[in-house]
């Protein structure tokens, strides 16, 4: 077994701090999960208009949004609208190849003043032909068992399975904890994990994880020795796992592929107003269309 420990680079964005684990250099993903950035929590300044995000494509990838506190509206290019609230999934879809792509706003409702959201992406197989959609989840598998509450946000867990869609075999745990405690994870064959310290401690084989620390978990069947898992009393974790996909995954600002050819294609088509990713009318909003930067030099 192989054990990483990433630290997020956080940063502010719109009052928002936003610690981000995935990508990062010694580790791009976590099975098919490309993207990981821990939301808040936030608090907003009475004068705050919260969270703005302007409309911006996507491609090759599935957005994945886990609601912790605050609301949010989704609206895309496909003509969906939908509020998202605690304990809820919005998953969208961009499709794959060049014909396929999405676009999307994302916007606090007025009068809400926090926010704190685990954001992900998964990286979409390229060898199969998928179409763009999107999917609200508003109930999700729900349990509590050994001093652990659990909800299972995609994927099966411990004999129970989420409604949500998937292409490839993922799964997503939150799990806070009631008491301080060892515990262990059900390992799939192939799967590589890792573990989000949303609040709270962990420790794998002695060592301490905190808040926005991610620890990696690769080749969990090869292991020699025990995989020894520890938590403090009101230990707040997110457990993503999943199979690799056989293919690279590059990203570049909102796009994914498994060329730079194809990344490059995508610029291109977003900023020349492309039909593939759809349009959204903003009259009337203070959002703006987002232009994609241009690649400069070769990706890895």
């Amino acid at each position: 077994m192989s054990i990483d420990k990433l630290t997020a680079k956080t940063k502010d964005v719109g009052g928002i701090p936003v610690a981000r684990l995935l990508p990062q250099p010694q580790r791009r993903t976590v099975g098919a999960w490309c993207f990981l950035d821990h939301a808040g929590p936030a608090v907003f300044e009475e004068e705050s208009k919260g969270l703005q995000v302007g409309l911006h494509p996507h491609t090759n990838l599935q957005t994945f949004t886990w609601m912790l506190e605050g609301e949010v509206w989704h609206q895309d290019s496909l003509g969906n609208r939908q509020l998202i609230r605690p304990k809820q999934v919005n998953l969208m879809t961009a499709g794959t190849g060049h014909q396929y792509g999405i676009s999307h706003t994302e916007q606090t409702p007025e009068g809400i003043k926090a926010l704190h959201a685990v954001q992900l992406w998964i990286a979409l197989p390229m060898n199969q032909e998928i179409k763009p959609n999107f999917e609200h989840y508003p109930e999700l598998p729900m349990w509590s068992e050994g001093g652990i509450d659990y909800v299972l946000t995609t994927g099966s867990y411990q004999g129970h399975t989420a409604p949500t869609t998937q292409f490839s075999p993922l799964v997503g745990v939150d799990m806070q904890f009631t008491q301080a405690q060892s515990f262990h994870i059900d390992e799939v064959e192939g799967f590589e994990y890792g573990i989000l310290v949303i609040a709270g401690e962990v420790e794998v084989n002695g060592v301490a994880y905190r808040a926005d620390e991610l620890a990696v978990l690769a080749d969990c069947k090869n292991a020699q020795g025990k995989l020894e898992l520890w938590a403090s009393e009101g230990t707040h974790i997110m457990l993503l796992g999943g199979e690799p996909l056989p293919h690279p995954t590059l990203i570049w600002w909102n796009f994914v592929a498994d060329s730079q050819e194809a990344l490059e294609q995508a610029v291109a088509d977003w900023n020349n107003g492309h039909a593939r990713f759809g349009d959204i009318n903003l009259d009337g909003t203070a959002l703006k269309r987002l232009v994609a930067p241009e690649i400069q030099g070769k990706l890895s």
